[in-house]
């Protein structure tokens, strides 16, 4: 992308004032995003986008900067202007770069790129008519079609050098029923990290069917009761609601700063014997999979809670500084304008013994979210609030009518601990995850799992 002389040029000016490390942030990207709105291409935008981040540290010193301008003398004045930043110190050393090899965790059979426009509206209008055909109910059938091709170079002062290609392809379905007098609507977004071949091979009877079946669903049900209830959390997407009280807190960027209710608590038990939280970045074809994280680590399987006892945090680089820990290959970035820091990749509670039946026939009275909404936390408390998109009442042991208006109301630390059923049926659910560094492509997953108590506010009171 760039020749490695110019690279070594940059890393060594980088460190010219004393700092101890240094690193260089190589990204070409191809976008291309195409809109569909009630059967009608609405917008279609391709881009490429091309920059250089450069890093410096000294001690727990850390300075970013990054620009469009790829000639020698551009970057090498972007490195001293940042390296002004740094005062005193012994320049750190400088070791040859050594370019690194691995097996692609991701197959790639079409990229993207090479696949007319036609070809995805075609898919995308297979799946609107799908999502209107439903039910003469359904009013608006709203899709997103993405895909990215990011080719990547990192290269730093302790030799690494290490180049990646990612590929991500994705189709958002969102069909709007209405009766008249109320609306509602349905989602579903499947994604991976995958070329067309991914878009080619989904079933679309599924994906636009659910996402027309919820807001049909919801346009009949009830108003939900408020109160505290058992709760059933189905899988796949159901796993937001930990990835987002219970992930953040996991992340070095939170914990080094003793930013988290988890942070200094490793070996301590932090949830019953049958949870087992893992982030693992090797999955292959995942939405959230990479083969190297963006510090050019390879990327692992993290085990952070195992059967119940607090094992680990997900950590970059300059936090492990910080926390005098290693890295984990957890470090991530939207784009070279970022700063990388740790991240989640695709992070699930690890399947149990019961089946979803059994979990279900056991709870006497309770609620059961089928499909989670979006929510907000607190990642220094845990407290969060988190709507669900289509709940159902369950009653004696058996699923009842459906409810709208659902929300739960915790805090992460305390409702890992009331986790006392875990399902067999782990799947996974994609989603993009927003943060200091950005927004990035995330799995978030579970099997179904009870939790014995969550205040669930409801429109319909007690």
């Amino acid at each position: 992308m760039i020749k490695q002389s110019i690279i070594e040029n940059v890393i060594e000016a980088a460190l010219s004032t004393g700092g101890d490390f240094s690193e260089v942030f190589i990204e070409d990207k191809y976008v291309n995003r195409l809109e569909l709105q009630s059967g009608k291409l609405e917008k279609s935008i391709s881009g490429r986008d091309f920059g250089i981040g450069i890093r410096i540290f000294s001690g727990l010193q850390s300075i970013y900067t990054y620009t469009t301008d790829f000639s020698e003398e551009g970057l090498l004045l972007a490195a001293k202007r940042a390296a002004h930043a740094i005062k005193g110190g012994a320049n750190g050393t400088i070791h040859p770069l050594r370019k690194e090899a691995f097996n692609p965790i991701h197959q790639i059979a079409q990229m993207p790129r090479t696949v007319k426009h036609a070809r995805k509206v075609e898919f995308m209008r297979k799946a609107n008519e799908i999502a209107r055909n439903y039910d003469e109910r359904i009013r608006q059938v709203g899709l997103r079609y993405i895909d990215e091709e990011q080719h990547v170079l990192i290269a730093n002062s302790e030799g690494k050098f290490v180049e990646d290609t990612r590929v991500h392809s994705r189709l958002s379905i969102q069909a709007t029923a209405s009766d008249g007098v109320e609306m509602q609507t349905g989602f579903y977004g499947p994604g991976a990290h995958a070329g067309f071949e991914f878009i080619e091979n989904l079933d679309l009877e599924h994906y636009a069917g659910e996402a027309a079946r919820i807001a049909i669903t919801m346009l009949g049900a009830d108003e939900c009761p408020s109160g505290k209830f058992p709760v059933i959390i189905d899988n796949e997407f159901g796993g937001v609601i930990f990835h987002e009280a219970c992930g953040h807190g996991l992340e070095a960027t939170s914990v080094a700063k003793n930013n988290s209710v988890f942070a200094n608590r490793i070996g301590e038990k932090v949830a019953p014997d049958i949870v087992t939280y893992i982030d693992d970045g090797t999955l292959p074809n995942e939405w959230g999979s990479l083969n190297v994280d963006d510090e050019g680590e390879k990327t692992r399987k993290n085990v952070l809670i195992e059967n119940g006892i607090l094992k680990g945090y997900l950590i970059d680089k300059f936090n492990a500084r910080r926390m005098n820990a290693e890295a984990t290959g957890s470090s991530r970035r939207e784009s070279y304008r970022f700063n990388p820091t740790s991240r989640m990749t695709n992070t699930y509670i690890a399947p149990g013994t019961s089946t979803p039946e059994e979990i279900i026939a056991s709870t006497e009275n309770g609620l059961y979210a089928k499909y989670m909404g979006g929510g907000s936390v607190n990642p220094a408390t845990g407290d969060y609030n988190f709507a669900v998109s289509e709940a159902y009442l369950v009653k004696n042991g058996k699923i009842d009518r459906p409810v709208r208006g659902a929300t739960l109301i915790g805090n992460g630390a305390k409702t890992l601990q009331l986790v006392d059923k875990v399902g067999n049926n782990l799947a996974h659910g994609a989603g993009m995850c927003g943060s200091i560094s950005g927004s990035l492509p995330v799995n978030v997953g579970q099997p179904m799992i009870r939790i014995s108590e969550i205040t669930v506010g409801g429109t319909k009171g007690e």
